[in-house]
């Protein structure tokens, strides 16, 4: 190993050699046994969109451990949350199961496996508290570092932390957890909170929706602390607002995957708009909606198709809210983040 200080994003601490090079566990003796127990001759894997490669392996890893006659099919739907599931495929298989995310609704014919990391968290987290001025911290994170939960509690507690946890809604399995459209677990009673994971996605959001709590990202993976930064993300969101103001058509967008719809916000705003045209569909993309001559859009469906891709479509793409905010229903400085809330 090299003898070289560790830079930002350095991966050394975390004991992974690659950036991607993650050992999961993919429970495949629960999948194994399931097979068996239900004498399936299909079985339907579904992996989120950064972890489709591995699908290949997970499945020739079932198949030598299982039956001949046993055919195994994997998802090619896009997925992104426990939300997205491919319901076509699981209405054709015996076994369905779906990696990467921790059941938000349980069902006996699914078959939901985290894929918990195996990265410690504690070295990113002995950092992170060098970056925090109170004792009382609230303390949440992703399902794939939910395994280790309970350990960074502790952790925290015995160097004198007051640590707030809760469970949000029903759309949250854990104790702690947040989805990049739910953040409920965030509300307790401190000024600062602790996000333990990867990416800026989930604490952008869970900033967005606490703006008094400051946001410290402790992200194991990349072995980074960051603070959450909302500025730049509410300067496009303010952007896209104003672009909108003058629209006159507009396409109001319910998406058809599962625990996505919010029909009533859609209603909402048909009813109140005689220019406002419903359009459904599944997959929400900005190649989708070129077609459709509209002046602006509004996402009843997954926050993320606003936030993440909302710059990528040729026309203004809208939260609900935002909507309102647009045509003169709210003030603008009223915009917050787009959440869901309950299962479906």
């Amino acid at each position: 190993m090299s003898n070289e200080p560790a830079t930002e994003g350095d991966l050394r601490n975390t004991g992974m050699s690659l950036k991607h090079d993650r050992e999961w566990d993919y429970e495949l003796d629960r999948i194994i046994e399931a097979v068996e127990e239900r004498d399936a001759s299909r079985v339907g894997l579904q992996f989120p969109e950064g972890l489709k490669r591995r699908g290949p392996a997970v499945a020739d890893d079932l198949r030598a451990s299982v039956a001949d006659d046993v055919t195994f099919m994997l998802s090619g739907q896009p997925c992104y949350g426990a939300c997205d599931l491919d319901t076509y495929l699981m209405r054709r298989t015996d076994v369905f199961v779906h990696f990467g995310h921790s059941p938000m609704k349980e069902s006996d014919k699914i078959i939901y496996v985290p894929l918990f990391s195996n990265v410690d968290p504690v070295p990113i987290m002995k950092e992170a508290t060098e970056e925090l001025p109170e004792d009382d911290v609230g303390l949440v994170t992703t399902a794939q570092h939910m395994n280790r939960f309970s350990e960074m509690v502790e952790w925290l507690e015995t160097r004198g932390f007051n640590v707030h946890t809760r469970r949000g809604d029903d759309r949250l399995t854990h104790e702690g957890q947040v989805l990049g459209c739910n953040y409920a677990s965030a509300d307790i009673d401190a000024d600062q909170v602790l996000y333990v994971g990867g990416g800026k996605f989930h604490p952008l959001g869970l900033a967005m929706e606490y703006p008094e709590k400051r946001v410290l990202i402790a992200d194991p993976v990349n072995n980074v602390v960051t603070l959450a930064d909302t500025e730049k993300f509410m300067k496009q969101r303010y952007a896209s607002v104003h672009k909108a103001m003058d629209a006159e058509k507009w396409g109001v967008i319910f998406c058809t995957k599962i625990g996505q719809g919010r029909m009533e916000a859609a209603e909402e705003i048909l009813s109140d708009n005689d220019n406002a045209y419903l359009i459904t569909m599944d997959e929400v993309t900005p190649d989708r909606l070129r077609n459709f001559d509209m002046d602006a859009f509004v996402n009843t469906g997954c926050p993320r198709i606003t936030t993440d891709d909302g710059p990528r479509f040729h026309k203004p793409m809208l939260t609900p809210q935002e909507y309102h905010i647009a045509v003169g229903n709210e003030p603008l400085e009223a915009l917050e983040f787009d959440t869901f809330h309950g299962t479906w």
